[in-house]
């Protein structure tokens, strides 16, 4: 399983989506059983792809966040490749078609 590098800032988010080629930001909120629920999901499957780099915003803490990505509800999963946004998936992740659109962009960019 995968563990998530922890960005506290909007500094912290733009320098890791600048230094790493593809990433995945993972933005929820403490209270969420949803986004509890999911993260192990996303865990397990990044488990596959090592050249993704993960990143986990607690928007709780990083208010800015929403309205930087436009974020109207979590949890959310944005992936960037050279820092363009490619994949945007929120609240309810069905993640056999969240599979397929990574591993498309994953063949492409690796």
């Amino acid at each position: 399983m995968r563990t998530f590098e922890n960005l506290d800032s909007m500094d912290d988010v733009n320098q890791f989506i600048e230094g790493h080629p593809l990433t995945l930001l993972y933005i929820s909120r403490p209270n969420c059983s949803v986004c509890h629920g999911l993260l192990p999901q996303v865990q397990d499957l990044l488990g596959h792809y090592p050249n993704v780099q993960s990143g986990h915003i607690n928007a709780a803490e990083v208010e800015e966040i929403a309205g930087r990505f436009d974020i109207f509800t979590v949890p959310v999963i944005l992936v960037f490749f050279e820092g363009k946004e490619y994949i945007r998936e929120a609240r309810i992740v069905h993640m056999d078609l969240f599979e397929q659109k990574l591993q498309r962009l994953y063949d492409n960019a690796v």
